[in-house]
Order: structure tokens, then C-alpha cells, then sequence
């Protein structure tokens, strides 16, 4: 199959859709980004590499730096995680307070953004201060990349005007769901979701997932294959909050977006993708990102269904 000429049909098949969708704006840092940006990466299992637009530009990875944290916490807490975090999709928007008070303090799952501040507080308590250089230790491992830092400027934007996150934190400190301080917790997830990548680092750092938990460049095995299944199932049913659903449908394969404008797909056993586009639709996941990957999987028939 030849890949890049598919992507190159996928780049001018899109090329419509920019007059749609909106740059997030309710953290300002993001709100800078260039509207008219699209990236697209593919890297197979074996190595081959294919990438489109401006796949060497980075940007904030946002909520797909949850994938990450999320695995750390089953490689550690295995089944225990469970009881401090979901695994059930949310149906409801990814900063949501409403099922949170139902729930008792316990998050569905750990994409949505109070499942991801739960998951980190569970880091922090095997990790303490180094938590935060443990995430970007796992990423650097993952996509075998060293250069990986945070973005400054993101991160302050992010303390400053992060008050529904601020919420979610307290509301599950007070179901005694939070075990560390609340600060703590709160600085290290904003740090993560500042971590800035490419998409060719991102698809790069995805493969674990496709290759049943082996980093496919070094053969070391990073989790169990049971943990990749169930890593890989979540990003299927709650990788983009309540269009989850609609991503499954349209694009048939495991993914995690990022308010930043990055999307992240596995193809089992075969590769990993990574899509940028800023401009969000309604549900706050890349509107031309979803595109470009139902496009991937229509013209393709790689998708696991």
C-alpha cells in the first residue's frame, strides 16, 4: 500500500475544512496557535516513516499526555487503579463537575480531565517531587527521543486560568479521592499537559501500544500485554470524552485528542498515526484531525472494525 501517496490525497481532501472549527481560547497560550496548520505522521511497526504538512513543528500535547500517565499507573497499581479511577465512558464533556458529585468523587475513566488529575495524584504518591521527571522520562522512552520538554509560557497559562480543573480537584479532595496536596497535584498534571511534541514524536511514542506493550525500535517490553489491551480499549471508548462514540464510529480505531490539536491512533500490530490541526470542533477534539483520520481508514480499510 502506498502510504504517502494516501496521505497526500488525505492533505488535499481537507484543505475545505479550514474555514470550520475554532482554536481553543479559554486557556490564551493556546489560543496563539496558527489556525492553518495540519500535520500527519504514520511510522509502521518495522520503522517505515510517513509524515505530511508540518510534522516538524511542536506543539502542547495536551490530554494525550493522560495516555501516558495512565499507563505508569497500571504498571504499578495493576487492578488497584480501579479503585480510584474508572474505566467506563463519561458521556459527559471532559471538565464536567456534575457526575463527579454523583459519583462520589470517583472519576469514570482516566481521559476525562478529573480521571487524569486522579491518576497523577497516584503517581505522586510512588514518585513524590520527581513525578513530573518521571512522565517525561516514560515519554522521552517511549518515542526515543531526548529532546522533549514543557512549554513555560503554556503552563502559567494554564495555573492562571485552570479554575474548572481547580474545582474538579477539591470537589474529589473532599470525597477524600485526592491523597497529596492539592498543588502538588494540580502543577504536575498542568506540566504534562504542556509537554511539548511533534506529531512524528507522538506517533513514534505510540507504538508500545501497537505492538502489545514491546517498544517495537528496542524490543524492551514497557507494560504487559493485558495492560496494552486495556489501555488500547479506553482509548476506543473514552479517548475523545463524548464524541468518543462518534470517533469509533467514524474513524474505527483506538485514539486520545488533545485540546492542543493533536490526535494519536493505534492500528494493532501494524503502526501508529498522529494528527495535528488547532482548530477544534464542539466537543474540543481536532475537527480536521478526525477528518484526515476517517479519511486514513476509509481509503485504507485499516480499521479494527
Amino acid at each position: 500500500m502506498n502510504y504517502q501517496s494516501i496521505l497526500n490525497e488525505i492533505q488535499n481532501e481537507i484543505k475545505p475544512l479550514f474555514k470550520q472549527g475554532q482554536v481553543a481560547n479559554y486557556i490564551p497560550a493556546l489560543a496563539k496557535a496558527n489556525p492553518n496548520d495540519f500535520a500527519m505522521s504514520l511510522i509502521t511497526l518495522d520503522g517505515e516513516e510517513y509524515n505530511i504538512g508540518s510534522y516538524e513543528k511542536k506543539f502542547s500535547i495536551q490530554s494525550i499526555s493522560k495516555v501516558f500517565t495512565f499507563t505508569l499507573a497500571l504498571k504499578n497499581y495493576s487492578k488497584e487503579l480501579y479503585k480510584r479511577v474508572g474505566h467506563e465512558p463519561s458521556g459527559d464533556p471532559f471538565n464536567s463537575l456534575v457526575q463527579l458529585e454523583y459519583e462520589n468523587g470517583i472519576p469514570r475513566n482516566p481521559f476525562i480531565n478529573a480521571g487524569a488529575i486522579a491518576t497523577t495524584d497516584t503517581l505522586l504518591s510512588l514518585y513524590k517531587d520527581d513525578t513530573f521527571k518521571k512522565v517525561l522520562e516514560f515519554i522521552k522512552e517511549t518515542s526515543m527521543q531526548d529532546d522533549i520538554i514543557f512549554n513555560e509560557n503554556i503552563y502559567h497559562s494554564e495555573l492562571e486560568h485552570g479554575f474548572r480543573n481547580l474545582a474538579l480537584i477539591n470537589l474529589m479532595k473532599s470525597f477524600k479521592n485526592i491523597k497529596n496536596n492539592t498543588e502538588d497535584v494540580i502543577q504536575t498534571y498542568f506540566k504534562q499537559c504542556s509537554i511539548m511534541m511533534n506529531t512524528k514524536q507522538l506517533a513514534k511514542s505510540m507504538l508500545y501500544l501497537a505492538n502489545h506493550g514491546i517498544n517495537p525500535k528496542n524490543n524492551e517490553r514497557l507494560i504487559n500485554e493485558s495492560q496494552a489491551k486495556r489501555i488500547n480499549s479506553l482509548m476506543l471508548t473514552c479517548g475523545h470524552y463524548d464524541a468518543s462514540g462518534d470517533f469509533a464510529y467514524r474513524v474505527g480505531l483506538p485514539g486520545k485528542s488533545g485540546v492542543g490539536g493533536g490526535i494519536v491512533a493505534i492500528v494493532p500490530k501494524k503502526m501508529a498515526i498522529s494528527v495535528y490541526s488547532p482548530k477544534l470542533n464542539e466537543k474540543g477534539n481536532s475537527l480536521i484531525g478526525t477528518k484526515a483520520l476517517e479519511l486514513f481508514t476509509t481509503k485504507t480499510g485499516l480499521s479494527i472494525f
